[in-house]
């Protein structure tokens, strides 16, 4: 049976993502590239996932190079565009961390530097593991993609639903029995 990718597609993006922006150096000069398909894969040793279609230009850029990925804010709907291919008035501004790390940009909700950890074929694209060296949070509300656009979080919830939830991976979400 095959497949309708533009209505497979158009199912996939049924699950919100936040938007980030994957930062390296590339050809002498900070590079990027708007990514919401970004996750956190383990905490020991502590590694995330970015998966990038493998015809851009910072696919050619990210083998064996150090990245960071930034998780942009509820105002940068505008660098996110600017890194998909639609370029903002004015350049983003840069920040150059350590030596060794890759360039992060200015205003970010969240960066998190990384060193090249694995990569694997992932058809249309290749999956990047980055080995966490470094982040800083800053604060305030993320960018959200949903449905093919931008959007911004509701109200936040009271309760945590993962402490309430059987899968609860530690032995503290769980009453002591008296």
């Amino acid at each position: 049976m095959a497949l309708d990718t533009r209505e497979l597609r158009r199912c996939l993006g049924h699950f919100a993502t936040g938007v980030t922006v994957v930062t390296c150096d590339g050809a002498g000069s900070p590079h990027g590239a708007t990514v919401n398909a970004f996750s956190a894969i383990s905490l020991d040793p502590p590694l995330v996932m970015v998966s990038v279609d493998r015809r851009s230009k910072i696919c050619g850029f990210l083998d064996g190079t150090p990245f960071t990925v930034n998780v942009l804010t509820k105002p940068q709907s505008d660098v996110a565009l600017h890194f998909a291919g639609r370029p903002m008035d004015g350049e983003p501004e840069w920040v150059r961390p350590d030596p060794g790390l890759a360039p992060r940009l200015a205003g970010a909700l969240a960066t998190i530097s990384c060193t090249p950890w694995r990569h694997y074929d992932g058809g249309d694209h290749v999956i990047y593991l980055g080995r966490v060296a470094g982040y800083e949070v800053a604060g305030g509300d993320p960018l959200v993609f949903y449905l093919g656009g931008f959007r911004h979080l509701g109200p936040v919830y009271e309760t945590v639903p993962w402490l309430e939830s059987g899968d609860c991976p530690t032995v503290s979400c769980f009453p002591a029995s008296v």
